[in-house]
């Protein structure tokens, strides 16, 4: 075979898309860390599975077409460190495609080799032993190949064989491999992937069935329409604004404002920066918080929602989209919101997981909440629908997860009709950390400076349990164990997990520590959060704490230390 078609390009695609997805499963078993959040095979899977669905639609596609359709349903569907690797590395090789009407051994190649390239330059600091390697062990022998065979299928054959062979040394680049046992999982998705066309291009695979693009998305509308239908909203007005003090704001005058503001609504946030105080709350009167703020000093960016009427109009608006896609049969895609005559200079828009922590989030201003975190990491799509609904012209993205930061900055570059920038937290208490010192009065420059400087001054652990046996830096962990993570990796495991948390805080609290905030999550009782903070006061006694209720899935609790 000197050279296959875009017929044969397609059925290839498909069949290592099929291959990966029915491989998943294993290839998340070999994540480094036993966490119950191993997502390199359901990241890499549903990544190419977003392309796979744009092809499948395409019979008879010219080579042009099926190019954009890899690259763009790669690139939108994108999910995960691996995912947006892998996203790229589709990037970089169907550029080489278009204007060809066949590919030979010299086109792959040179495909080959822009992808490897691609892919290099999406990754701020590169590592070898990684998905990275693989790639560009793939290029080099593709460009070594294509000068001793013009056999597609020969060449092929060797390039994937030597794509497994660069995946078992990973280990040996990578100590954190070796330790573990395993070869690297985003590698091995892409050896799964070549391999698949290997079998296409051979024969061994038939026509794979894809489903085209679903409809999906319209059931998920439907259930969010229903949310909002069945939301009781307590107090009317969303009543935001900034106090420009013009007088000390003493810790007394913050607990009577806090109290008069708890008087009047709910969901309230009084937060003290220098000169300034932030102010968010729920109330049937916005007046009065303004005017108790007027004795404080002057007022400015100030904004009244009615949450009613929000509401309503989300119900109007999702059922609309419902229906749209009902009758058309395909996902109600939502299109950029034009910025309005008041948009605002910034906004913020975190990634998060669980009706707590976007409460939160909520509640100190964000004005749109990517759903995502450890189990299910949000498409490049998804955060890019969120950020281009926001009337800001520019919006910060808190990834608030180190496997988000790529796919965020993939939605940062996509972004239409508003500037969007990442502010990369790896964890949720860095997520909070810098909006603390988001100044919605502040030009881009500035924010972009403050809140990547307060990630800094936090420090963030998190508490969640085993599903497998392994040892990772000199820490054995047993299948089932409770383990906890830091900044650093991992902390401790053992089979109590107060031993594990005060092993945690141990690593993470000293003499300069003021404050320990403790997130719990969906599987803890709010009386043994309580019962832990108790035993952190008792043992920390000089240090402030503070309980929140995150609802987030995955980890028990997740901890800051300041």
């Amino acid at each position: 075979m000197k050279s296959i078609d875009a017929a044969m390009v397609r059925k290839m695609f498909l069949t290592g898309a099929e291959r990966l997805d029915s491989q998943k499963e294993k290839i998340n078993d070999l994540n480094v860390f036993p966490v119950p959040d191993g997502d390199t095979g359901t990241n890499m899977s549903m990544t190419i599975m977003s392309a796979a669905r744009e092809v499948s639609d395409l019979e008879g596609a010219d080579m042009e077409s099926l190019a954009r359709a890899i690259a763009a349903g790669s690139l939108r569907g994108a999910r995960g460190n691996s995912g947006v690797i892998f996203s790229q590395l589709c990037r970089g090789f169907t550029k080489e495609m278009e204007g060809c009407e066949s590919l030979d051994v010299h086109v792959i190649a040179k495909a080959a080799h822009h992808a490897c390239e691609t892919a290099y330059k999406a990754v701020m600091k590169p590592k070898e032993g990684t998905i990275l390697t693989v790639a560009k062990g793939i290029a080099e022998k593709a460009g070594e190949v294509s000068e001793t065979t013009d056999d597609v299928i020969d060449a092929v054959t060797q390039i994937a064989s030597y794509a497994k062979e660069v995946l078992e040394k990973t280990p040996d680049m990578l100590p954190v491999l070796k330790e573990a046992g395993v070869v690297d999982s985003g590698g091995q998705g892409l050896v799964c992937v070549l391999y698949g066309f290997l079998d296409a291009l051979t024969g061994k695979v038939s026509e794979p069935e894809i489903v085209s693009k679903a409809t999906g998305n319209a059931s998920s509308m439907g259930k969010k329409a229903k949310i909002a239908d069945d939301l009781e909203i307590t107090f009317g007005y969303c009543t935001e604004f900034i106090i420009l003090l013009s007088r000390e704001f003493t810790e007394k005058d913050e607990e009577e404002f806090k109290a008069f503001l708890n008087s009047i609504g709910d969901s309230i946030v009084c937060v003290a920066l220098d000169d300034v105080v932030k102010i968010h709350v729920h109330t049937d009167h916005p007046g009065e918080a303004f005017e108790k703020g007027l004795t404080y000093g002057q007022l400015t960016n100030m904004k009244v929602d009615n949450l009613r009427e929000e509401v309503e109009e989300n119900r109007v608006v999702s059922d609309k989209e419902v229906a749209a896609a009902q009758k058309n049969d395909k996902p109600a895609a939502k299109t950029p919101k034009p910025l309005t005559e008041n948009a605002k200079e910034v906004a913020f828009v975190p990634v998060v997981s669980g009706s707590g922590l976007s409460d939160i989030f909520t509640d100190m201003g964000a004005d749109g909440i990517v759903e995502g975190g450890q189990t299910m990491n949000p498409s490049t799509d998804d955060i890019l629908a969120v950020i281009e609904q926001v009337d800001a012209k520019t919006i910060f993205i808190l990834p608030n997860n180190s496997n988000i930061i790529l796919a965020a900055s993939q939605a940062a570059e996509l972004v239409r009709g508003r500037k969007a920038v990442v502010i990369p937290t790896k964890t949720v208490p860095q997520g909070v950390s810098a909006v603390v010192s988001f100044d919605p009065t502040a030009d881009e420059a500035s924010n972009t400076e403050a809140m990547n400087e307060a990630i800094g001054l936090v420090k963030s652990g998190q508490i969640t349990y085993a599903v497998r046996d392994t040892s990772i830096e000199g820490i054995n962990v047993q299948e089932g164990d409770y383990i906890a993570i830091n900044d650093n990796g991992l902390a401790a495991s053992d089979a109590d997990i107060n031993d594990v948390m005060f092993s945690m805080l141990d690593g993470m609290v000293d003499e300069s520590s003021e404050l320990i905030t403790l997130y719990f999550g969906e599987d803890v009782s709010e009386e043994d959060a309580v019962r832990m903070e108790k035993m952190i006061q008792e043992k920390y006694p000089g240090i402030e704490t503070d309980l929140q209720n995150g609802s987030q899935n995955i980890y028990y609790y997740i901890v800051s230390v300041e």
